[in-house]
């Protein structure tokens, strides 16, 4: 199958390059405290107002797209665990991991709210994901980050101990034009149809 070239994208979607990358290794043994992370829960709307403060700015659409009993289902499953990094009183951060599939976990979502980025706080809460992903017994943990995050996703993953191992191409409707996201979100992002 030959894949090169361009292929045009309707207005009405977006594309991106996914990639995906893994972990084998567990931590190193903790060197400092645990930083302050509180479970969410089945808390659907804490939930989705950090998710919304953390994700908005990059497009993130997947649990905007699900509906409250559906969020409320996966988030109350025992083999999922949503966790806010929180800081004077104000959730700052948010860790999702999914344990759901045997021998390994999904590093689900993972980010800072703008105004926390870029003061050493991503470093400290994946020291928080990788602990506690590895404190059940796995093999492997996931992630998959695409050309809509952080520019710098791929880089903090790899310096996190991640290795690339497969990419895609995912399109799907702009979330900004199906009503799950406001319209003036990720002003980098044209919006193409009005």
């Amino acid at each position: 199958m030959c894949l090169d070239g361009y292929t045009a994208v309707p207005p009405t979607h977006l594309a991106t390059v996914v990639t995906y990358l893994e972990r084998r290794e567990p931590p190193p043994p903790r060197s400092r405290d645990p930083l302050p992370l509180a479970a969410i829960g089945a808390d659907v709307a804490r939930y989705r107002a950090l998710y919304r403060a953390v994700g908005e700015s990059w497009l993130w659409f997947g649990r905007a797209r699900v509906s409250d009993d559906a969020l409320a289902g996966i988030l109350g499953d025992p083999d999922v665990e949503a966790l806010a990094l929180t800081e004077a009183g104000r959730d700052v951060g948010l860790l999702e991991l999914d344990w759901r599939r045997p021998g390994e976990a999904e590093l689900v979502y993972f980010g800072l709210v703008p105004e926390a980025v870029g003061q050493g706080r991503g470093q400290r809460l994946m020291e928080e994901a990788l602990h506690h992903a590895f404190a059940r017994p796995i093999g492997r943990l996931w992630v998959h980050t695409c050309t809509l995050d952080h520019p710098g996703a791929v880089a903090f993953y790899r310096r996190s101990g991640f290795r690339a191992y497969a990419r895609a191409i995912e399109v799907t409707p702009d979330p900004r034009l199906t009503g799950d996201l406001p319209r003036d979100a990720a002003g980098q992002v044209p919006l193409l149809a009005e």
